[in-house]
């Protein structure tokens, strides 16, 4: 049976070296997000990103300084969880 992750770890490589880490519940909630910003690639708009680990606080980021997207699947342990 294969295992489910926990979240997902979304990094953001932006223009001048700058990295950001954001996460998300759900490979969906990613999805999601991701939809808002592909339209606007081009665009020096300002969008949301949601930061992680706080709820209801965001960044801004302008869609055209994201030189790359990379998704990583968490997962915690039944150990891990028992912990927290």
């Amino acid at each position: 049976m294969p295992r489910t992750p926990s979240e997902y770890s979304v990094h953001l490589l932006l223009e001048g070296g700058h990295r950001e880490e954001i996460r998300f519940a759900t490979l969906q909630d990613f999805q999601q997000w991701y939809k808002t910003l592909v339209p606007k690639q081009d665009s020096s708009e300002f969008v949301n990103v949601p930061i992680k680990n706080i709820q209801g606080e965001y960044m801004v980021v302008r869609p055209s300084s994201i030189i790359a997207i990379r998704v990583e699947p968490l997962f915690s342990s039944s150990i891990e969880r028992f912990e927290e």
